[in-house]
């Protein structure tokens, strides 16, 4: 018989983190100060992430439920079960969430990439306009931060990608001077109904590959993150960078993704997952067994239970 974890509520106080912010709002920056720190990857060379950056797009929905990260206690209670099993390095996520998790104590030797450009809202006319309003590289280096993750989606049609492009690779460069990761997120995307559509074509994944690794004037620290897509093998011979795929929105059957993520992974430049919805909100709510499945898909038997 299996017993389905339901993450706990009980060591998260919501009100106590408001009342810290009310009274001692120091406590954020002495507390990035004193993390314990850990290296970026470990031996293995590989890395699993949750991601948690989505809700500042207004970005709320899980397989077609609108509302399903509404709730930021329930958010952070499913985000803490993720972060205390084994082979889980890290989190991604915006200064808010970040925050609380950091006075939750969550964040001690893991791996923490700030979210910097949340300014294309889901949905918006101005959607494609993916322009930084979260974190700066300054913010990233000064608060102890492991990298800085960027959204850039590059529309053909929209001369606003001009400015989306050049705000990354400024981003990039000023994270690659600091010796910081900087983590692009490139899609060619269009417009569709009104809706932007990321395409998600092997040959247009490719084409976002090779403008995402020529931005900024160094490389060095410069990480892609990718979706799963079709002809894996030959999109990956696009780049020598280090990637992470991400999950996206999960739709169907869990265990075709996880197969799926499992094959990606034996690519040599791909070097884990960066993943959010497909395991905090899994179809039967246990967050701990599918988050203990990219685990050892990432890291293999390795990981302890």
């Amino acid at each position: 018989m299996t017993t389905t974890h339901t993450p706990s509520t009980s060591r998260l106080a919501v009100a106590d983190l408001t009342e810290v912010r009310v009274r001692e709002p120091g406590r954020i920056a002495a507390g990035w100060a004193a993390r314990q720190r850990r290296p970026l990857v470990g031996d293995d060379g590989r890395m699993l992430l949750v991601a948690a950056d989505h809700p500042a797009r207004g970005a709320l929905g899980v397989r077609g439920a609108g509302t399903a990260m509404a709730s930021r206690s329930d958010l952070l209670a499913r985000l803490v079960t993720a972060l205390e099993r084994p082979g889980v390095d890290g989190v991604l996520g915006t200064p808010d969430i970040l925050d609380d998790l950091l006075l939750l104590g969550a964040l001690d030797n893991k791996v923490v990439i700030g979210s910097m450009n949340r300014g294309g809202l889901q949905g918006a006319s101005f959607e494609l306009d993916d322009r930084f309003t979260a974190y700066t590289a300054a913010e990233i280096a000064a608060r102890g931060i492991d990298g800085g993750k960027m959204l850039t989606r590059i529309c053909l049609e929209d001369p606003g990608t001009a400015a989306t492009l050049e705000a990354s690779a400024q981003a990039v460069t000023q994270l690659a001077d600091r010796g910081i990761m900087a983590m692009v997120e490139p899609f060619l995307s269009t417009r569709e109904g009104g809706r932007v559509v990321n395409q998600l074509d092997p040959d247009s994944t490719i084409k976002s590959i090779h403008i995402a690794a020529g931005l900024g004037a160094s490389s060095a620290h410069t990480w892609l993150k990718l979706p799963v897509v079709d002809d894996l093998e030959r999109v990956m011979d696009a780049t020598t960078l280090p990637t992470l795929l991400l999950g996206g929105d999960p739709q169907g059957d869990p265990h075709d993704t996880y197969a799926s993520w499992g094959r990606a992974l034996d690519l040599p430049a791909v070097r884990g997952l960066v993943v959010g919805r497909a395991l905090l909100f899994p179809p039967d709510g246990d967050v701990a067994a599918a988050v203990d499945i990219a685990a050892d898909l990432v890291h293999g038997s390795g990981v302890s239970a």
